[in-house]
């Protein structure tokens, strides 16, 4: 299931500088390498959430998309997620040797993920931004403690 744009996505405002992600003249976005790997600012998770609600209930899907079946639907596209690095052995960071169409591929399945997890959050009235905070607060407690071989 791909999230259809419907007329909202991701700005660029024209910063080129090293902190902002640019476009190439096909219009993809490109990161620079050397301060590493950012997302841009737009569309936020809520963006992701109200586009994905509106796309289901233009199609009347909201019958369907309860947690158990949204559940198994982010289970199945994990699995298409892995079938792309299965066989493939360890793969560098970047992923310099994969085709465009290939890194297109891992996109699309990627945001299949994160479509169905923004989704399954929203059906169980979780709001992910803040659990992430609290689950990486934790996280740091419990790992600041632990002693490593």
């Amino acid at each position: 299931m791909a999230l259809q744009q419907n007329g909202i996505g991701s700005k660029h405002n024209g910063d080129t500088s090293s902190h902002h992600p640019s476009t190439n003249g096909n219009g993809e976005i490109q990161h620079d390498r050397a301060e590493g790997f950012t997302f841009t600012s737009e569309p936020t998770l809520e963006d992701i959430r109200r586009m994905q609600t509106e796309f289901t209930e233009e199609r009347n899907w909201s019958q369907f998309h309860k947690p158990r079946n949204l559940l198994l639907a982010l289970v199945g596209e994990v699995g298409e997620l892995a079938e792309l690095f299965q066989w493939r052995g360890e793969v560098q960071e970047g992923l310099p040797d994969w085709t465009e169409p290939q890194r297109e591929h891992l996109a699309q399945e990627l945001s299949d993920v994160l479509i169905y997890l923004v989704e399954l959050a929203e059906k169980c009235h979780v709001d992910l931004p803040q659990a992430v905070l609290r689950k990486m607060a934790l996280n740091r407690l419990k790992l600041s403690s632990a002693k490593w071989p």
